[in-house]
């Protein structure tokens, strides 16, 4: 199968955009050190923010907070542990079989499922993420600008957006980057080298300080190596734009035998997101055969608890409610403890017409898991198919105040404020989720929809008011800056 348009598009994008190492790893020349100055991480960031605009708006975008939720936590207890800790991340999921990873401008890191589900430990996936965190913190984007120059930098950033438009057509993409640019791609690609030596090393390092086995690193890159030698013609994504040499696995070894061996186990989430990923791949039917097949032969790879959650997961997606909650009642027997089993326990409870049962749930499951976000919508959901919108929403304004920056709650409370009758603050709440979506001309929209409502009173009205004057600053700003990029092409 062809790596997903967007995923190539992407690494290609970051792979234009990024530049030869400092000296900060050993034995890497000094390339400079002015782009820390002249390209600022603030600048990264909206570059970043404004690729992932189009990301999530992508078919391949994976809209499951368990699953980047748990990318995100392993992510962040890595990053902690990285030369720049103040940098800011944000991982996700892409839903694509090919084996790939990538770093982007402020801290945007994807990471395909098919990668997930080719790690054979927890220790191999953190070992691509650190590997992919110190990209970011090492500035390779910066280094770029540094060696380029602003103008070029205008004109690869205009490429980035001409082949994330052309994504849905993989040979208009590469017609896109063959267009006048080979040399100067050439060019930026002749010093992968150093980059990935940097990154390989910079992220051995935070790997170990994390706790895990940084032999992960070493074994899963082998791996990939001998996957490119055995399909010379359709190697790994990974080993394409993240270029492995022989030098560079010698190095890692090097490195890693004059460290202690650490065994590192497993956590339960890893092996559950894996489980819950190839309980959705292929035909639920070929999902369901496999699981049950694994429990057949006791063929659990450490985990039984795993294994009968991706059975439940394939069973509830093929339709056999009742014996997905079989297996929900094994797990509580094996006394396995996670809110990915309490969410897929509620979802059993909403298939089967019990709202209310599933709110009582994951009321309780709240307490116990205060900061997972998919217990929280989970709750918000159980409880306007329950009809009680007001606890609903009393659930996101308490949560909102802890997590105001959250889309994806505030569409929620648009909702609920809907089941409410409430005009004025849904499209009020609605506005604000499409802001945090960087949609600023669908929140103006809402918001002026607000303020025409009638039906809030004069404390409401005036929030909404100003609001709105400030969205449309925004707008106005942002339609500024777009022509003026459009009249220096």
């Amino acid at each position: 199968m062809k790596p997903h348009p967007l995923g190539r598009a992407l690494i290609l994008a970051f792979g234009i955009l990024s530049a030869p190492a400092l000296s900060v790893a050993e034995g890497l020349p000094d390339l400079g050190e002015a782009a820390q100055s002249d390209f600022s991480p603030a600048m990264e960031r909206r570059i970043g923010e404004s690729v992932m605009q189009d990301i999530r708006r992508d078919a391949a975008w994976l809209d499951d907070p368990e699953v980047n939720g748990y990318l995100n936590r392993l992510g962040n207890r890595l990053s902690a542990q990285s030369e720049e800790s103040r940098q800011e991340f944000e991982f996700f999921a892409l839903k694509d079989p090919t084996l790939n990873a990538f770093a982007m401008p402020g801290g945007y890191i994807g990471v395909h499922t098919g990668l997930i589900l080719a790690a054979k430990s927890e220790s191999e996936l953190a070992s691509v993420l650190a590997h992919e965190i110190s990209h970011v913190t090492q500035r390779h984007l910066a280094r770029l600008i540094n060696k380029s120059g602003q103008g070029q930098v205008t004109s690869l950033l205009a490429l980035a957006v001409a082949i994330l438009a052309a994504r849905s057509s993989p040979d208009l993409a590469m017609g896109a980057v063959m267009a006048g640019q080979g040399a100067a791609i050439q060019n930026q690609l002749n010093y992968s080298r150093d980059f990935e030596r940097e990154a390989d090393r910079t992220g051995l390092g935070v790997l170990e300080r994390s706790g895990f086995d940084i032999r992960g690193m070493s074994s899963f890159f082998e791996r990939l190596q001998q996957s490119g030698r055995l399909y010379e013609n359709n190697a790994p994504g990974y080993l394409r734009t993240h270029p492995l040499t022989t030098e560079r696995l010698a190095d890692m070894g090097n490195r890693i035998q004059s460290r202690p061996y650490r065994q590192v186990a497993d956590s339960l989430e890893f092996q559950l997101v894996r489980a819950k990923l190839r309980a959705q791949d292929g035909t639920s039917r070929e999902a369901v055969t496999e699981f049950e097949t694994r429990l057949k032969d006791r063929s659990f790879a450490g985990s039984e608890a795993a294994v009968r959650y991706g059975l439940a997961q394939a069973l509830l997606r093929d339709g056999k409610t009742a014996a997905a909650d079989r297996e929900v009642g094994e797990l509580r027997r094996l006394k396995a403890q996670s809110p990915m089993i309490e969410t897929l326990a509620a979802q059993l409870h909403l298939k089967q017409g019990d709202a209310a049962g599933a709110a009582k749930l994951l009321r309780t499951a709240q307490q116990r898991f205060p900061q997972e976000r998919a217990i929280a919508y989970g709750l918000v959901e159980a409880l306007q198919e329950a009809r009680l919108p007001q606890e609903a929403i009393k659930v996101t304004i308490d949560d909102l105040q802890n997590y105001p920056s959250d889309a994806r709650m505030h569409a929620l409370q648009a909702k609920t404020y809907a089941l409410l009758g409430q005009r004025l603050q849904q499209h009020r709440a609605l506005g604000e989720s499409y802001a945090l979506q960087g949609q600023l001309a669908a929140a103006v929209d809402q918001l002026e929809l607000a303020q025409k409502s009638g039906d809030g009173n004069f404390y409401e009205q005036s929030q909404v008011d100003s609001r709105l004057r400030e969205m449309k600053l925004r707008l106005a700003e942002e339609t500024r800056l777009a022509k003026q990029a459009k009249e220096k092409k």
